[in-house]
């Protein structure tokens, strides 16, 4: 996997739990695998803006759910009401669903997930 690849799947929930907006203009930066020097400026770019951005209910909320999409075939009862109680109760300056998150993501071993920054930061 090239570098900018391995970037991007690393950064892209944790870009989305701080904006939208941003998270789709670096989506259109990944279109078509066709990188280039230009394009890793614009990419370094958004993600200092995305960085100085809180992470909403709104925004959380749409990266969890992309991150729980991971797991929803694969939990337990259990996990899957908790998570489910978890959401409804998100509160970004309490987030409890990020490390619970966390912990189905190690505890499954999804290397994808364990990887990514939005998981390390928690």
């Amino acid at each position: 996997m090239e570098q900018w690849q391995r970037r991007w799947a690393e950064n892209k929930y944790w870009v989305m739990a701080h904006s939208q907006q941003i998270y789709n203009e670096m989506r259109q930066l990944a279109k078509d695998n066709d990188w280039s020097a230009e394009k890793n400026s614009k990419f370094e770019v958004l993600l200092r803006v995305a960085a100085q951005q809180t992470p909403t209910v709104k925004t959380l909320t749409t990266a969890y759910q992309h991150v729980w999409g991971y797991f929803k075939k694969i939990c337990t009862p259990i996990e899957k009401a908790k998570y489910l109680k978890l959401l409804q109760q998100l509160d970004p300056m309490n987030d409890l669903l990020g490390p619970f998150l966390k912990q189905l993501a190690v505890k499954y071993q999804i290397e994808y997930l364990v990887n990514s920054r939005i998981i390390r930061e928690l």
